[in-house]
């Protein structure tokens, strides 16, 4: 629906419409503006997230009690509580607070026992904490989370650590007969527990367990169907991309403490790019700790982003965003102001001859072996993100490069403007991550090095100057591809155009007013996880 004339210009207009007019057209236009501003608000909600500046317990491995243990707890539940008053004054439905922002983290099993809340299970609710505080023990800050959403009408998702008995039969019952888990709950406006999810993939977590079973953590809530994942969740396919392909859920509520580590895995790069890769909303918090290299949080719908990245600072941030009801209709027709990822644009790749694959030495793949000594000379191997990618440098201002490794192979043409005396290069690596988490990568990246020497590239760089237009693609085994540009500064952008095409993913970009530090296609090859191994 457009918007009328007065509704958009404002009283001079309203003016000048009553001169012109007569009021009874007035009063058609400010009808309009009415219905206009309803369906908008129909549309769209307003959400917010929290980039938390976590107080730490900085004897955290030491053995304390409950009474400590709340008093800690409470300094940082001030400040959520500071936050969601904030956020409600701006209108705010939903707030997301990051993972480990209450208590803190690098506990043991045992020094992090007094921190936990026991989680009542499904059976014995509905609950509502912040009405019946006395129905279980040891829920304070389940009680003083749910008193928020209450008196703020607005829900509210936490992460906290949580405890709950189990039966010593259990053959995965801890052998102190309880579980811990790392956990994210929600309450809704009227501060009833709506759900709870245990998070699955640890990050080398000792004071938590895996649950013995993966949980699907699907709400409902007037604004769409929504779903829990944390922190390392966002690489596996369980229990995150089951939410959307399986569940249907098209708005992921992600609390995390991520550490940064580019040129492939910063946090709002991922974050920017899941939510492209599946045309859904990613509501996500961090922690914000620069000495640990943890910032970056955002709001991202597949076509819009609001997000924050501050290494510079030692303060929280309160992002808040209208976020679409249907975000998948946000490519459709009629959003002019968004960037529109078309699928079907040509790729020229006439000009690559499968008998002139740059290929590793090594690689006993047919295509590689057909293609015999060609330019090999002009491969190297550096690591990036721990695996081995294998490189052919950008010699020139403008061209076309390809690199194979496995049964990928990656596809560049390109033009530099702006250009400065820096090194880029495409890599391309097929195989097993196998450092702080094992899983299944294929991926083609075009970043900058950290230097000119080639065993620079991959290093992590933030910063750079040459701008470039390019199209990259590549012929993936998965269909999971992630799209991802970062420009200096940690800047993110959407590609022009991104899609598949002759069985190939590609996406292209034009007009970068920044240096370009990373455009890569991250795939994972889910399938492949437990194959390799």
């Amino acid at each position: 629906m457009k918007i009328p004339i007065a509704c958009k210009y404002g009283p001079r207009s309203v003016t000048r419409y009553t001169t012109e007019m007569g009021i009874k057209l007035v009063m058609q236009v400010f009808y309009c503006c009415y219905m206009a501003q309803v369906a908008n608000a129909a549309h769209y909600y307003t959400a917010a997230v929290y980039e938390h500046h976590v107080l730490l317990n900085h004897n955290s491995k030491a053995l304390s009690n409950r009474t400590f243990a709340l008093e800690f707890m409470a300094k940082n539940l001030d400040i959520y509580e500071q936050q969601v008053g904030a956020a409600a004054e701006r209108g705010v439905e939903i707030i997301v607070f990051p993972e480990d922002g209450i208590h803190g983290f690098n506990y043991s099993r045992a020094s992090i026992f007094p921190f936990l809340d026991y989680l009542p299970p499904p059976a014995l609710l509905p609950w509502n904490p912040c009405v019946e505080q006395k129905r279980f023990q040891d829920t304070e800050v389940l009680q003083r989370l749910s008193c928020m959403a209450m008196k703020s009408d607005m829900f509210v998702v936490a992460n906290l650590g949580t405890k709950r008995p189990c039966d010593p039969v259990d053959p995965q019952c801890p052998p102190d007969e309880r579980y811990q888990f790392n956990t994210d709950i929600v309450f809704s406006d009227t501060g009833a527990l709506i759900a709870s999810y245990f998070k699955h993939n640890l990050y080398f977590e000792f004071s938590f367990d895996t649950p013995p079973e993966v949980q699907y953590a699907v709400f409902d809530t007037p604004f769409g169907r929504c779903g829990l994942l944390t922190c390392f969740d966002i690489l596996f396919y369980e229990p995150t991309v089951s939410l959307i392909e399986k569940h249907q859920v098209n708005h992921l509520l992600y609390p995390t403490a991520w550490m940064n580590q580019l040129p492939l895995l910063s946090s709002i790069q991922i974050q920017r790019a899941f939510a492209t890769r599946f045309s859904v909303n990613l509501l996500a918090a961090n922690i914000h700790h620069t000495t640990l290299g943890m910032t970056g949080s955002g709001i991202f719908s597949p076509s819009n982003s609001s997000y924050h990245y501050d290494m510079d600072t030692e303060h929280g941030h309160l992002i808040v965003a209208k976020v679409p009801v249907n975000p998948s209709k946000e490519m459709g027709p009629g959003h002019d102001e968004k960037v529109s990822l078309k699928y079907g644009d040509p790729l020229e790749t006439s000009h690559f001859l499968t008998s002139a694959q740059v290929c590793d030495k090594m690689d006993k793949t047919e295509h590689c072996m057909e293609a015999g000594e060609n330019r090999q000379e002009t491969l190297f191997h550096a690591t990036m993100m721990y695996d081995n990618f294998t490189f052919i440098p950008l010699e020139d201002n403008d061209g076309k490069v390809h690199v194979c490794a496995g049964s990928l192979c990656c596809y560049l043409t390109y033009r530099k403007h702006n250009v400065s005396n820096e090194l880029y290069s495409l890599g391309v690596f097929d195989g097993l991550h196998t450092v702080h988490g094992t899983y299944s990568l294929q991926i083609c990246a075009l970043v900058k090095c950290g230097g000119l020497d080639m065993e620079t590239c991959g290093q992590e760089v933030t910063d750079a100057n040459s701008t470039i237009t390019f199209q990259l693609w590549g012929r993936f085994s998965t269909m999971h591809i992630y799209p991802m540009i970062v420009t200096s500064g940690v800047t993110l952008h959407l590609p022009d155009h991104w899609g598949w095409k002759d069985q190939n993913c590609y996406m292209n970009k034009t007009g970068l007013e920044l240096g370009l530090v990373t455009a890569a296609l991250y795939g994972r090859y889910y399938e492949r996880d437990n194959t390799l191994r």
